[in-house]
Formats: C-alpha cells, structure tokens, sequence
C-alpha cells in the first residue's frame, strides 16, 4: 500500500549549521533525506516509517571534492555521477569510479549520494568495500563539534551505524598512497547491471618481489556489515607468490577468510555461495598478482 504523504513533513534548512541545529533541538525526531533513492522507494510502498524528514540534498557544504597532498576528501553530499566525473578520483582512487558505476541506474547515479550509500548501512552497499580497502576516514559532524573515525569502526552491526541522532556524516576522506599497489574489485550479482552484491571484494596489495609487503581487503554481503578482512589481511602479510609458494598462500588465504565470512541465506543467495564465491575471489586477486 502506497504512503499517505500527508501524514509526513519535510523540513528544508538553509544552511548546514540551521540543519545541524534542527537536529539538536530535537534529536531522533527526523531522518536526514538527500538523493532520497532509498527512502522514496520505502515511501512508495507504505513502509518509510519515519515520518518527519529533514532534506540536505541541496547544501552545497556537503558536495564537493577536494584534493590536496595526502588524500582525497569528498562531501557527503557528492552523487555518484560527480564520483564518476571526477579526473582526480579516477586517477588515484579507480575502485571507488567503478563501484559508484555500480549504483543503480544512471538516474540513481544522478540522485544518489556517497553519504547516503554509507548510511544506509546496507552490508550489500556497493562503494564500502572499496572505501574500506583503501582505509578511509569519516567525518561526522553536529552543532556541538566534530569527530573524524576510521570508515572501518562506523558500521556497528546490520542497519547500525555509530551515527547519533543529532549527527550528519559530513566527508569522507581517502589517503592518496596507492599508486604502486596491485587493485581489484569484482560484485557479483543476478545480472550484470542494476543488481544489489550477492557478493562483492575490493582488494588492493602491494609487492616487494614475489612477497606481499601489504594487504587490504573490504567486502560486501560477507557479515552483517561491509568488512574489512583483517585477520585474512594478517594471515597473507609477507606470504609469497611465486609458483612454488604461491598454492600455499592461496590455501592461508581461504582457511582465514572463512573464519571472517559469516554470511546469511536470503532471497538473493545463500550463505553456501557467499562464502565460496568470496574465497574464490580474492583467490583470483591473489593469482593475478
């Protein structure tokens, strides 16, 4: 059954600072709506339980991308299509372009933003995986000051997130270190195109020889929450790859990412799968290396 719209208000601040205060006068009262790609589909069959929705797709505070020395830093409010557009991103940063291609349709790429894809908490989400291989930072902002978190401590459990009531996740910043480094991302889903991850892995490593000097691996659709693999990442740190090693390294790989991936049976696959495909992956990463 389709919402009645009219039991819903929506609130538009002129500012960030006058929609950082609406949420402090009254925190847990109203939901943060920007591209709106999630919540309008919520709202069209009767299930957007949130009723008083604060809109922050318009505040230029939040969309940008900016670039200096040691990192990228892109607002919360950037879409998809700008991610896409950006020379500086594709340049340094190719997994989170490829991922944001991912998105949905060209019409979600347009509406939809980076913020909203990270709070959404979805575990299928497709730009988290790349965000947590490269080791990116967020930055959650409220009227009364700021803090900046790993991207890989903000996902607290499946829709949970360690976002309060009165907070906006303001930017994401990613380092720019990563030019020597192998990379790799690959979803797999029911079709090519317009499809949420049964599974996905975004893996980037760096070489010193045949030797892994450096490993980092996030993933979709393998927990509750995107991950990042550490304890796989620990268990390959200084593992060869050459031919004599390199089954052995494999076999460390699939023993240690099936102690992280806890996935579940759902309408689009099962645990079975995720879990296999997943270890089949980052065994395609590892002997592409």
């Amino acid at each position: 059954m389709r919402s009645d719209v009219s039991l819903y208000d929506l609130s538009a601040p002129p500012s960030l600072d006058a929609a950082l205060a609406i949420l402090a006068k009254e925190p847990g009262k109203y939901t943060p709506i920007a591209g709106g790609t999630e919540l309008m589909v919520a709202l069209g069959v009767g299930r957007l339980v949130q009723h008083s929705l604060i809109s922050i797709q318009h505040l230029r505070e939040l969309r940008f991308i900016r670039v200096d020395d040691k990192a990228i830093h892109i607002g919360a409010g950037t879409t998809f299509t700008d991610i896409r557009r950006s020379q500086a991103i594709a340049e340094d940063l190719p997994l989170l372009i490829q991922s944001a291609s991912w998105t949905g349709s060209i019409a979600n790429q347009n509406r939809g933003t980076l913020g909203g894809n990270i709070c959404n908490a979805s575990p299928a989400a497709d730009t988290p995986p790349a965000l947590l291989a490269y080791g990116a930072t967020v930055r959650l902002i409220s009227a009364s000051g700021t803090r900046t978190m790993p991207y890989s401590d903000f996902h607290l459990g499946y829709k949970k997130t360690v976002l309060r009531p009165d907070e906006l996740l303001h930017s994401i910043s990613v380092p720019r270190d990563f030019s020597d480094y192998r990379q790799y991302i690959r979803k797999v889903g029911t079709r090519n195109a317009q499809s949420i991850s049964k599974i996905a892995l975004a893996a980037i490593a760096k070489l010193e020889g045949d030797t892994i000097a450096d490993i980092r691996l996030g993933a979709a659709s393998l927990t509750d929450r995107p991950v990042r693999c550490s304890a796989t990442e620990a268990a390959l740190q200084r593992q060869r790859i050459d031919g004599a090693n390199l089954d052995a390294t494999v076999r460390a790989a699939r023993a240690a990412l099936a102690t992280e991936a806890k996935p579940i049976d759902d309408i689009r696959s099962t645990a079975k799968y995720r879990a296999a495909v997943a270890a089949n992956l980052l065994e395609e990463f590892l002997r592409s290396l």
